[in-house]
């Protein structure tokens, strides 16, 4: 807005009254109506700003209180209206209020931010240097983004969903930037952004890979720690939530910054969904990123800190802190479940099909126990918009009795920590555990198998952003965080990892053999697992963070997709993964939404699933525990088709027989020690049981009777 548009608008006069919904700033056509909540405040302002966010016009009191909701109405404004907010009330920290009118605040329902923010100590409510409980009178108002009023999403009647059924969920988590800043194919300009995300490329490579839902780590509008920023580092994950509604300014190209970043966003989304691609967001709602007591005052600790967050009951000055960063947000409060779940509501209206929320259990501690069957988790299932799209928690976090792996409720899925620990166990050698790793194959159904949940439920996964990528984790075994400034005391400090006896890289061909092997082990044991699978991004090229397991800070090439020579020094393992998800696509023994029963299935002659020792002979009793466990052998079948996988994680071959079949017999479709070998069959036409020798470390899979 320019110097004449306020004039225009005759500022000096105050709003009309407005309405108390919906909340945030909305133009109708005629002007734009302000609501914002606040129980505690005395008095809340509009500050309207010039267009590019660095003069502030005019101050306007929003004139009425209802139910908690200031609300005004400001006749003639149009969307690209630049805003903030101050609240008035009462700064006693030692009661949990810490107002202060001094402190420009974001509208938590702001749906495009302009400008950055800039760390000054006048972001802080309290005089830094001297105790949270002073006062700080400085303007912070030129260091704080600003709040933009845009105009209704355009209409997505032509955006159709691609809705996978979910048997045939392929989920590839990657960071929005991270997986196109390198890319040669996608145009300079839109690398890195929402509009790279849609670039053909991008597509035809994960459509190559079989994916067919893009978790995209946090692109919700986030702040880029004071620590970090006077270390010369960069919160590149995205964990530390500023605005819910608005999209991260940095991933939207100069013109969406600066015009309709909502239809940057929009058309990224649509094009993937042409695509047949689901586009999934992992949210953060259990933290902000306004810190603890000594953080600072950006928008809700300034709108109304005793309600947004959870304070220590017995000295509200201070934050309960389940997250690990700093505070917790109140999300059993009605109107903080609110935003959440408005929020919710409106990404699905830009064109989200699922949502990833991390430390999820957060979202059921309030003022009593822990509840994971009501709330947010509850009303997200009965809403008309959040029910048809899918929700996944990370079943943890750092709150007392946390770990809530299993016990979410139906219709919700669960990132599965047990699937990842038990697959880098096992094939790092270690004995004792054919049945850990059975359980895991199966879908984790003493987990999952409860009020109707199926195998579906447990999302699988080897890697992920928070950890060794694949290529590191069979390359280092010790972290090496150096470069986060913390000196390598962040991060995980056991991996499960095996570095095959040289830390980090090497020449030596026969090391880098086993290394190669060693991850087609753990990609073919998550794709023939019951289940949902999750592949991390970049793993199918030999993305390597140098043995950096914790690189939220690494905005660089150390955390960005290398694309150019990629395919050619992974060896093939682009073409393995390409034929994993294949294969499984293929075999609906393997992608059944149903649970393995050991029985046959109706119309069909042969047990879905039979455990079976190297000799053939099924598994059973103590069979399970002899030996060194090393070793896991089973057979799937589904109507006319059947799969032998083979499982050997010893450093010694392993000779195993493959049940009588007749007709065509059993055909090899998968070797992890020889990827590249020609299939070949076994047991054909009557022939006595064929015999197979397992390779030591290795994978192998027979087919027979597909259609």
């Amino acid at each position: 807005m320019t110097l004449s548009d306020a004039r225009a608008l005759d500022l000096r006069g105050r709003l009309a009254r407005g309405r108390p919904a919906p909340l945030g700033a909305h133009w109708d056509g005629r002007g734009v109506n302000f609501a914002v909540f606040s129980l505690h405040a005395e008095r809340v302002e509009v500050c309207l700003f010039s267009e590019d966010g660095a003069h502030e016009l005019a101050r306007l009191p929003l004139p009425r209180k209802t139910n908690g909701v200031f609300h005004g109405y400001l006749p003639g404004a149009l969307p690209g209206l630049c805003y903030g907010l101050r609240a008035h009330g009462p700064y006693r920290p030692e009661q949990g209020h810490r107002f202060n009118p001094h402190k420009l605040l974001i509208d938590p329902y702001a749906r495009l931010l302009r400008g950055a923010l800039v760390w000054d100590d006048a972001l802080f409510g309290y005089t830094v240097g001297e105790s949270d409980l002073s006062f700080d009178a400085r303007d912070s108002a030129p260091f704080v983004p600003k709040g933009v009023v845009t105009a209704s999403a355009f209409p997505r009647e032509r955006d159709r969903r691609p809705a996978p059924p979910p048997e045939r969920v392929l989920i590839y988590e990657a960071h929005l930037k991270g997986l196109t800043q390198l890319h040669p194919g996608v145009r300079p300009e839109a690398r890195g952004r929402f509009s790279g995300l849609a670039a053909r490329p991008v597509i035809d490579h994960l459509k190559g890979l079989g994916v067919t839902s893009v978790e995209l780590l946090p692109v919700q509008a986030f702040a880029h720690d004071r620590r970090l920023v006077d270390a010369g580092l960069r919160n590149y994950w995205g964990y530390q939530p500023l605005c819910f509604f608005a999209p991260h300014p940095e991933y939207l190209s100069e013109a969406g910054a600066w015009g309709s970043g909502l239809a940057e966003v929009q058309s990224a989304f649509a094009q993937l969904h042409a695509e047949g691609l689901e586009v999934l967001m992992d949210v953060v709602y259990n933290h902000t990123c306004e810190g603890d007591h000594r953080g600072p005052t950006l928008s809700f600790r300034g709108l109304d800190n005793a309600v947004y967050y959870r304070l220590d009951p017995r000295e509200p000055r201070y934050y309960i802190d389940d997250s690990g960063c700093g505070n917790s947000l109140n999300a059993t409060h009605p109107r903080v479940s609110q935003l959440i779940l408005d929020s919710l509501r409106y990404w699905v209206e830009v064109g989200a099909d699922g949502f990833r929320f991390d430390l999820a259990t957060s979202l059921g501690r309030g003022r009593g126990e822990l509840d994971l069957s009501g709330g947010v988790f509850a009303a997200a299932l009965q809403d008309p918009a959040l029910s048809q799209v899918r929700l996944i928690a990370e079943p943890w976090d750092l709150g007392p009795g946390g770990y809530r792996l299993g016990e979410y409720l139906p219709g919700w899925l669960e990132w599965n920590d047990t699937f990842r620990d038990a697959a880098r166990r096992f094939w790092r050698g270690e004995r004792g555990l054919r049945a850990e790793l059975a359980k895991r194959v199966a879908g984790s159904s003493h987990l999952f198998r409860h009020r109707g949940r199926s195998p579906t439920a447990s999302v699988n996964y080897v890697c992920s952003h928070d950890g060794l990528t694949l290529h590191d984790l069979v390359t280092y075994e010790e972290r090496h965080n150096e470069d986060n400034g913390e000196g390598n005391r962040d991060g995980h400090a056991d991996n499960l990892a095996r570095n095959h006896g040289v830390e980090g890289e090497t020449p030596n061909p026969l090391l880098c053999a086993a290394r190669r092997r060693h991850q087609r082990n753990l990609l073919a044991t998550l794709f023939l697992s019951r289940g949902t699978p999750m592949l991390l991004g970049g793993d199918e090229l030999g993305r390597t963070q140098r043995g950096n397991n914790n690189a939220y800070c690494q905005d660089s090439p150390l955390s960005w997709t290398r694309w150019e020579g990629a395919e050619e020094e992974d060896e093939g393992l682009l073409g393995f993964v390409r034929r994993l998800s294949a294969l499984r696509a293929s075999s609906k023994a393997l992608h059944r939404d149903e649970w393995l029963r050991g029985e046959p299935r109706p119309r069909a002659a042969l047990r879905d699933l039979v455990w079976l020792t190297p000799r053939g002979d099924e598994l059973t009793g103590d069979a399970w525990f002899a030996g060194e466990g090393r070793d896991l052998c089973f057979v799937l079948s589904d109507h006319r088709e059947r799969l032998w996988v083979g499982m050997n994680a010893a450093p010694v071959p392993l000779e195993c027989a493959l049940p009588p079949v007749g007709g065509e017999g059993w055909r090899l479709c998968l070797d992890t020690a020889d990827p590249a070998r020609a299939p070949f069959t076994l047991g054909a036409d009557g022939a006595p049981p064929p015999r197979v020798t397992l390779p030591p470390e290795c994978v192998r899979v027979f087919r027979c009777g597909s259609r």
